[in-house]
């Protein structure tokens, strides 16, 4: 598993600036995975600027944006395989959009549910005690949290003004 070396390995120290393909090589090669066209391009998408929370819609969006190839299946299979290896973290949000994190430390999330991204959680920010032993059987893997937020609403609904005339029927 590259977890530990991903941030470095692609940024290096205070480079700003996307890798080449050599970075973006020897990482797939880290990670056991063949380096095609798609898959660099995707982990140029991911790792290029820093840490972020990528839908498979969203990449897909960024990647035909750059004029890169590969259907939404293949982003798709593409981000399943870097979570197998660890070059990601699915995020468990429900719903029918799939999540993927570049920041691998294990730390929770707020989810706005009106805007339909991720944020991150501040460190230490929620504490979990008392959890229930597993079933028989099983293993306790982590626990991941998502508190949904939405954006505050005002207290009365905000309403278009109309000038003489305009807008009204």
């Amino acid at each position: 598993m590259v977890a530990g070396s991903v941030g470095m390995a692609w940024q290096g120290e205070g480079n700003a600036e996307a890798p080449d393909d050599t970075a973006a090589r020897a990482l797939l090669r880290q990670a056991g995975l063949r380096a095609t066209r798609q898959r660099m391009a995707l982990v140029d998408l991911l790792f290029g600027c820093g840490g972020r929370h990528v839908s498979v819609e969203g990449l897909h969006r960024e990647l035909l944006g750059l004029g890169a190839p590969g259907s939404i299946s293949c982003v798709y299979n593409s981000l399943r395989r870097f979570s197998e290896v660890g070059l990601v973290r699915r995020v468990p949000v429900y719903g029918a959009t799939s999540y993927f994190d570049t920041k691998l430390d294990h730390h929770h999330h707020f989810y706005a549910e009106d805007e339909d991204h991720l944020m991150d959680v501040p460190m230490n920010a929620i504490a979990l005690d008392d959890l229930p032993p597993p079933p028989l059987g099983y293993e306790l893997v982590s626990v991941d949290v998502v508190v949904r937020v939405r954006r505050e609403r005002s207290a009365k609904p905000v309403r278009p003004s109309f000038r003489s005339g305009e807008g009204a029927s």
